[in-house]
């Protein structure tokens, strides 16, 4: 009987050794939003893959379906959002979704096609904002930043715009789905741009009217997974890949700066 069973441990080791292979070939996936996001996130992916890991990076259009694509499974993790979005959005819908490492912070800026000088808006005049709750109130603070208007004190994250108590031009206000705000600068004077969605486009940043900068840590963009798959090994070594120093050279080359790595 001894024979089989050395046959039998043999056979199991095998089998164990063949799972064991299949699983560290699945690719782990992870969702990004179009431009600089998905750039970044490629770069690393190429670089993780001289390291014998597998990565797929997954494009999605809008900010809702990243969010959706890891609550349901159909893929690991996602690279597009930063915390305050993160905390409405498993507020709002309920994912249980988790911050595991930050990545850059990306600037968000008033943009304009009509205006060189954010002195030259007009009274009356149709300005954008996002219409999600955190990254409107980000532009409101931005509008605010500009002198343009001026926000009850403490709103925060979640200004709207039934916190205007001083608006002296008279701006009209409004509110679209973040990634149309870069397609709106044509039809009105100034929108609110985030960086990922202007790059995207083939826009300047340095045409930006005014930011709110590159070094703020609270609006750093974070790679996101669901609890369980937080700690996935993959996932971890993706991550210690991510935080080298040649991601880093990378990212400062390629956005002179733009973008700060938030490690």
């Amino acid at each position: 009987m001894k024979p089989f069973g050395n046959l039998a441990s043999i056979v199991g080791l095998a089998v164990f050794a063949t799972t064991g292979l299949a699983n560290a070939a699945v690719p782990l996936k992870i969702a990004v939003t179009p431009g600089p996001m998905a750039d970044i996130i490629q770069h690393a992916a190429d670089l993780a893959a001289k390291q014998g890991l597998p990565v797929k990076v997954v494009v999605f259009s809008d900010w809702m379906t990243p969010n959706v694509a890891v609550a349901d499974g159909d893929v690991d993790a996602n690279f597009y959002e930063h915390k305050p979005y993160l905390a409405v959005a498993d507020a709002t819908q309920h994912f249980n979704l988790v911050a595991v490492a930050p990545g850059v912070i990306m600037p968000m800026g008033l943009f304009s096609h009509k205006l060189k000088n954010l002195a030259d808006i007009p009274y009356g005049a149709q300005v954008a904002v996002a219409n999600d709750p955190i990254n409107r109130g980000r532009g409101l603070e931005l509008y605010q930043k500009a002198g343009l208007i001026t926000l009850k004190p403490g709103v925060g994250d979640f200004a709207t715009v039934a916190d205007i108590t001083s608006n002296p031009k008279h701006l009209h206000f409004i509110e679209l789905e973040a990634p149309q705000l870069v397609r709106a600068l044509d039809d009105v004077e100034v929108a609110q741009v985030s960086f990922t969605f202007l790059l995207a486009s083939g826009g300047d940043p340095n045409s930006a009217l005014i930011t709110d900068g590159s070094r703020n840590l609270h609006y750093a963009i974070q790679i996101v997974a669901r609890p369980a798959e937080a700690k996935d090994p993959r996932l971890l070594k993706f991550i210690t890949i991510f935080q080298s120093p040649d991601e880093k050279a990378f990212i400062l080359s390629r956005y002179h700066g733009f973008f700060t790595p938030a490690w």
